[in-house]
């Protein structure tokens, strides 16, 4: 389930959602390292920045989902996708994942906005990704048939392990995480009806 045998050309064709955002996720990181704009201003104008959604830039509540801050960041929360994302994206289909991941990392922004301070600058996909995580743990009480044993125990220590790392690691989103954890949570027993 979470172990990647396919072929690029597979992996396109199965996850075409996963396979458009990792392609954002590119874009948008060469964007921010190149030489082509100066002082970072694409990175600045994107990036989420609590007192400029404030005084009316929107965007920024969606745009920090596909924004990183660093090679580390990128590569890190990429893989995670690759990883954890085909499963459900699979599961659920690929416009059900879509609504799932933007409401999550949404969810997670506006929390932000509204828990952190004025001068909060934040980026990056991970309140998405915990938005799938918190939708698993769903699947694991609404269908829990849907997953091997192995699947499940996998699952929830990742889960587990994410959460801790959340609160351990130093300039970690801990308001993004929580919020895209528990809104995914929140979509899935609303949306999954138990089997």
């Amino acid at each position: 389930m979470f172990t990647r045998t396919e072929s690029l050309k597979e992996f396109i064709r199965f996850y075409p959602v996963i396979t458009a955002i990792l392609l954002i996720h590119l874009v948008l990181y060469l964007l921010t390292v190149l030489p082509l704009f100066p002082n970072q201003w694409f990175f600045e104008l994107f990036s989420g920045v609590n007192l400029f959604i404030m005084q009316g830039e929107i965007w920024r509540i969606i745009t920090p989902i596909f924004m990183h801050n660093g090679f580390s960041h990128f590569l890190f929360n990429s893989f995670s996708l690759v990883i954890f994302g085909p499963a459900l994206e699979k599961m659920i289909g690929p416009i059900r994942f879509t609504v799932v991941y933007l409401v999550t990392g949404i969810s997670a922004n506006v929390a932000t906005l509204f828990l952190e301070p004025l001068t909060y600058m934040h980026v990056g996909s991970s309140g998405a990704i915990f938005g799938i995580f918190g939708y698993y743990i769903s699947i694991l009480i609404r269908q829990k048939h849907r997953m091997a044993k192995e699947n499940k125990q996998l699952l929830i220590t990742i889960t587990v392990i994410s959460v801790i790392m959340t609160f351990v690691q130093p300039q970690i989103n801990v308001t993004a995480h929580l919020f895209g954890l528990i809104s995914g949570f929140l979509i899935g027993l609303l949306s999954l009806q138990k089997k």
